[in-house]
């Protein structure tokens, strides 16, 4: 009898550091160890996309940020049967596409649920507090000036929240003792629930103008996309900042350029730009009242150890026949 073909996984390099080691905990490729019949590498090629001659080598694949385009899985040669994606958002991969060749997609939701809720509150506290212009002041020698960069007190400001979903409520958990009220936004969310949280849900026009800080944390889909666009951003207040922790083309770029440079808001904290990497001569880089990080912001020794955990069990499970957590699409498995 012939023996059973390895279930063979690639790895994208873009989860190495730059010493060649793994980003996460190396203990986390003990999930894989579950199938004995498991042989896994690192893919040896840097991937912006992923390949039609890469979803024929592999049976599966933990991706972080390379894209999975429908062209990926047209040939008929195509091996991959799981794409195992890190984060909660998933607008990288061509979902449809390949739930249509019967490839599941998985992602991980609870392990970043709450380093960006973390991620969302470090950047709040940094712009209410002028986290960045009380350092400069210090550096520059300008000790006696720090009366002319008073920072916001919360207790009496609205916090707003654009995507009441998982990263949503952990955000208000997290960030409840520190405002007078919290406010949300979502066609999706349980109104009942939120109230739970101390959090009243509104259309999202009022969320905007009602909000001091409106944090942005939806998924990116069709529906989302450019949803705060010039006309939402006309209506906060121009003492209000506004975050972005989701996706950056759920904001539109151009019209909070154009805004930010008319202060029509306080400022912003971006940790996603619409494109990325962010281009050098991008005007927002230039801006004393923006903080930007490099979608990276709640990347921890901890969240990437629970990602890689949970992303590598969804592709050890579907190899032992399992079921994988976290099915993007569960019409696959069924």
């Amino acid at each position: 009898m012939a023996s059973q073909r390895p279930f063979h996984i690639g790895l994208t390099r873009d989860l190495l550091t730059s010493s060649g080691a793994p980003c996460f905990n190396p203990a986390a490729l003990e999930e894989l160890a579950a199938n004995p019949s498991i042989t896994w590498e690192w893919v040896p090629e840097d991937l912006t996309e992923v390949t039609p001659d890469i979803a024929a080598r592999y049976d599966g694949l933990h991706v972080n940020l390379p894209r999975v385009p429908a062209s990926a899985v047209a040939r008929s040669d195509c091996r991959l049967k799981i794409v195992a994606r890190n984060g909660v958002g998933y607008d990288s991969v061509d979902v449809p596409a390949l739930a249509a060749k019967g490839i599941a997609v998985t992602n991980t939701p609870l392990a970043v649920r709450r380093p960006v809720a973390v991620a969302t509150l470090t950047l709040l506290f940094a712009l209410a507090g002028r986290l960045v212009d009380k350092d400069r002041l210090v550096h520059q020698g300008r000790w006696n000036d720090r009366t002319d960069y008073m920072g916001q007190g919360l207790t009496k400001r609205t916090l707003g929240i654009v995507g009441a979903g998982s990263i949503g409520q952990e955000i208000m958990r997290l960030a409840r003792p520190f405002f007078g009220a919290m406010i949300a936004a979502d066609p999706y969310a349980d109104a009942t629930k939120l109230k739970d949280l101390g959090c009243d849900l509104l259309p999202l026009d009022d969320v905007m103008a009602r909000a001091d800080y409106v944090v942005v944390c939806a998924l990116l889909t069709p529906e989302t996309r450019h949803l705060i666009n010039a006309s939402r951003l006309a209506r906060m207040k121009r003492t209000a900042y506004l975050i972005n922790v989701g996706r950056g083309p759920i904001v539109d770029e151009q019209a909070l350029i154009t805004h930010l440079k008319a202060k029509g808001i306080a400022g912003a904290g971006l940790d996603v730009t619409e494109i990325e990497p962010i281009a050098n001569d991008n005007p927002l880089l230039k801006m004393d009242n923006v903080l930007i990080t490099a979608h990276a912001l709640c990347w921890t020794d901890e969240c990437f150890e629970d990602i890689a955990r949970s992303a590598l069990k969804s592709l050890a499970d579907y190899s032992l026949g399992k079921r994988p957590a976290h099915l993007v699409d569960a019409s696959v498995w069924r």
